[in-house]
């Protein structure tokens, strides 16, 4: 079973005479005691095995377990101590925990010390559990029988009546010093005989010793320390703080020794990334074994195993044991506590940006691309030509010119959707459903943008001078008669376009086209005109090498607005044209996952952050085609 995250709050029981100096408190953490918990199926009393090996020592009595505030594990801020020592006492867990001398930590130690604040809660891993419910009880009961104790924590209420701290105060030396002596009722001072236990102090000790001795072999194989060196710190004691601080100096000093290589690179992965990518390349073979084959042996090791089959791997790999879970448990696990939804994830992103980068984007050769920081409104500014130069007399003085500008504005829109990928599509080994929906998703948002590109020339929008982007009065337009897609009206086309004028209504521009853009209709007359292998009938048809440098652009969208209009469009880069838009940091559509919380799975959404809009007439020029 997959490790649940369990948060049993208590109310603590027994604080042991502060040590006021140390800051250190003793507290008890669980009694053994049931608390009600609730799902689907409604409420349910939950108890924690007290037996020795249904509980894992091993974090908690390590001696850095963290004691934290409210369970928060967000920030170092939330640590508000450690717990110093934990172990089991006739059934129930106690620990010694050592609050932080930090300054935000003073009030909470403080109440702790004043008997105000008492309760807590652990924070725990749930392993395995059975059902514990006695035949004719009224309530579910639940064992845990396999779990593991992470942290404690202080709450303001706690679930346990009978764990925490429970403040009788004692008067030892240094209780003298701080505080009031305490008398009794006869006037003599009130003394409380200290009690040990001694079996519970042995046995705590002998579980501090084996975690010790664990750690430091778990530190040691993982930093490659020698196993003299590791068996050296275990028998003469070290602490796993030391010895992780002179494990990593090692390290350190190891990599910065020079080694001796050979030419070729080495490329390094440890095992979980290397089971991650093997799985993303079998599953991304198997969406599409021609595009995305095989290579090397990545990915031989999962091919051909289904769904579950993955689920089941990335479950068991770091531990879980999936024996005798049924196929929807599994399935539901392995979409809340493994790494197989950022698998799915990745496939799914990839599959998406795969079909996104292949869908033909018409627009990108004669548009400019740019970033926006936020969705405010974008504004392109257009800077007139410099003035003409002036002659200047001998000691004459220059005179000032000035540089009109024009200003065309627009702002992203953002588009989106949602798809989920439930526990039956793992059941049902639907891959379509994190490959093809994605991939449609990436389709449809390259389609979204040519729509919105192609839509400006076609729907012909209103300038910042307030005139339709194709317009008589920006010399942009012809809609005369013999107009057809033949080499007169190119000519004409490319004349009126070296004839545009700057913003300053003088200066003459000499745009070049660089793209002739027809509608399908016309593909075929375009390709022919301008194909340089084209032999003419004769000299007359004789195409000139200026007209055959132009790149022909063939978009369907424009079909639908007319079958006979041809355009001819400059390049971006000799004067603007069209100008598209994305988020900084988010060029095209990007994906997010997250836990499903209205489905049972996860769920994967598309966004695209886009705007278009176009800057300067004068790099366009339109034939109302005959």
């Amino acid at each position: 079973m997959t490790p649940t995250r369990e948060r049993l709050e208590a109310q603590f029981e027994a604080l042991a005479p502060a040590d006021r100096d140390e800051r250190t408190a003793t507290l008890t953490w669980y009694t053994g005691s049931s608390v009600r918990r609730y799902d689907a199926r409604g409420p349910y009393e939950m108890r924690f095995s007290m037996e020795p090996g249904a509980i894992r020592m091993g974090r908690l009595a390590s001696g850095a377990a963290p004691l934290l505030n409210g369970h928060r594990d967000f920030t170092v801020d939330d640590v508000i101590g450690v717990i110093a020592r934990a172990w089991i006492e006739n059934g129930q867990g106690k620990a010694t925990v050592r609050f932080s001398k930090r300054a935000d930590v003073d009030p909470v130690w403080q109440d702790v010390q004043d008997g105000i604040l008492r309760n807590a809660s652990m924070g725990v891993a749930i392993h395995a559990v059975e059902d514990a419910t006695p035949q004719g009880a009224a309530m579910r009961q639940v064992l845990v029988t396999d779990w593991e104790p992470e942290e404690v924590s202080l709450v303001p209420v706690g679930a346990d009546p009978g764990a925490g701290f429970k403040f009788e105060r004692a008067t030892g030396p240094q209780e003298q010093k701080m505080d009031e002596t305490i008398m009794d009722a006869t006037g003599e001072e009130a003394r409380d005989e200290p009690t040990i236990n001694f079996d519970g102090e042995r046995q705590a000790a002998a579980l501090a010793e084996r975690t010790r001795i664990r750690e430091i072999e778990k530190v040691g194989r993982t930093l490659n320390v020698d196993a003299r060196l590791i068996a050296q710190h275990v028998k003469a004691g070290t602490s796993i703080e030391e010895f992780r601080k002179q494990a990593l100096d090692d390290a350190a000093h190891r990599s910065a020794e020079p080694e001796i290589r050979s030419a070729a690179a080495v490329v390094t992965r440890d095992q979980t990334e290397t089971r991650r990518a093997g799985i993303m390349a079998a599953l991304l073979h198997r969406y599409d074994p021609a595009v995305l084959p095989l290579k090397d042996d990545l990915g031989r090791d999962w091919a051909g195993q289904t769904l579950l089959d993955l689920a089941k791997e990335c479950l068991e790999t770091p531990g879980t044991r999936t024996r005798r879970l049924p196929r929807h448990e599994i399935a539901k696990l392995a979409l809340s506590t493994s790494d197989f939804p950022n698998i799915l994830a990745d496939v799914a992103n990839k599959t998406l940006r795969q079909a996104y980068e292949a869908y033909p984007r018409t627009f990108l050769p004669f548009s400019r691309r740019r970033s926006a920081v936020d969705f405010k409104n974008i504004n392109a500014v257009q800077l007139g030509e410099a003035p003409s130069l002036m002659k200047v007399n001998e000691k004459g003085e220059f005179t000032h010119g000035s540089i009109a500008e024009s200003k065309e504005t627009y702002k992203l829109a953002t588009y989106g959707r949602i798809v989920s990928i439930t526990r039956q599509t793992i059941i049902n080994d639907d891959l379509s459903a994190f490959t093809r929906i994605p991939a449609g998703f990436g389709v449809a948002a390259a389609t979204l943008e040519s729509d919105t590109v192609w839509g400006i020339i076609t729907s012909n929008p209103a300038m910042g001078d307030g005139v339709t982007l194709f317009h008589a009065n920006h010399a942009n337009l012809n809609t005369g008669a013999g107009s057809a897609l033949a080499l007169a009206g190119l000519g004409a086309g490319m004349a009126a376009m070296a004839k545009q004028k700057g913003l300053d209504g003088i200066t003459v521009l000499n745009v070049q086209p660089r793209y002739l853009v027809v509608p399908v209709a016309l593909q075929l007359a375009a390709f022919q005109m301008i194909a340089p292998n084209l032999a003419p009938a004769k000299s007359a048809d004789l195409v000139p090498d200026y007209i055959r440098a132009l790149t022909p652009i063939a978009e369907p969208r424009l079909d639908a607005a007319s079958t006979t209009a041809w355009y001819l469009f400059a390049s971006p880069d000799q004067i603007d044209t069209i100008e598209y838009a994305y988020l900084e940091g988010q060029d095209g559509v990007y994906i997010e996952t997250r836990q499903g919380f209205d489905v049972d799975g996860v769920e994967i959404k598309a966004r695209l952050d886009f705007g278009a809009k176009a800057i300067d007439w004068r790099g366009l020029q339109k034939n109302a085609g005959a």
